[in-house]
């Protein structure tokens, strides 16, 4: 598998962990029958929960760009050092923003975005 699926996969992955991650938050916040039910008037989560779930729902924003970008570099052959370093850097982005989301450091986090957002366009330079 080359380089750039191999990270493709491993962001797949970690959207996989930041939703379970979410998922005992919210089970320790509401227990199993609220989330076992219609989920109806479920109570907001609070604390690591709250950021936890804010954290994979943000992911899962911007996981259908680094989808798109990667698989057309890959499938038009135009992968490069830079469409990698653009992956490697989207890719350790988002993992420090889950661990530092969940954690609760404000500015890091938006840094951390910042970042993913820059390994984006790195890929996307060299679309063009």
């Amino acid at each position: 598998m080359t380089p750039d699926l191999v990270l493709l996969a491993w962001t797949a992955a970690l959207a996989v962990i930041q939703m379970l991650v979410a998922v005992v938050g919210c089970l320790s916040q509401v227990g199993l029958a609220a989330l076992a039910g219609n989920r109806e008037a479920m109570p907001e989560r609070t604390g690591w929960a709250g950021r936890a779930e804010r954290a994979h729902r943000n992911i899962l924003e911007s996981l259908p760009l680094f989808i798109a970008f990667v698989l057309i570099a890959h499938l038009a052959r135009r992968t490069d050092p830079m469409t990698l370093l653009g992956e490697e850097l989207f890719f350790a982005a988002r993992l420090a923003y889950a661990v530092i989301y969940v954690v609760g450091i404000p500015w890091l986090r938006t840094v951390a975005w910042c970042l993913s957002v820059v390994g984006l366009l790195l890929i996307f330079v060299e679309l063009l």
